[in-house]
């Protein structure tokens, strides 16, 4: 994606696959988004958070609290849109990826 705009990866993104799905589904939702026609009180919390993610994806690997919070205050914000559930669950996927390790 980056690529495509004559930019380079931030070394060490490219390299943890659960970061690139992270982008991917942030990327897909965020366009989803922007083509939904209907507004909504919370659409540009859902915006905000879309892009903080999108952010957090450029510089290695996230931290998972971060992650969840944004995810939490996305799911509030467009969880009543259904057109938007497969792109939210995507995301959600995504940053389950950054769990805890489990024992």
């Amino acid at each position: 994606m980056l690529r495509s705009l004559g930019q380079r990866p931030v070394t060490g993104s490219d390299n943890d696959p659960r970061v690139a799905e992270l982008r991917t589904a942030v990327s897909r939702l965020r366009r989803e988004l922007a083509a939904h026609p209907a507004e909504f009180p919370d659409r540009g919390i859902a915006e905000d958070e879309l892009a903080a993610l999108a952010a957090m994806t450029l510089y290695g690997e996230p931290e998972a609290p971060r992650l969840r919070r944004s995810l939490l205050l996305i799911a509030a914000a467009i969880g009543s849109v259904s057109a938007l559930s497969r792109g939210l669950s995507a995301v959600r996927d995504a940053v389950e990826l950054f769990g805890e390790p489990r024992r």
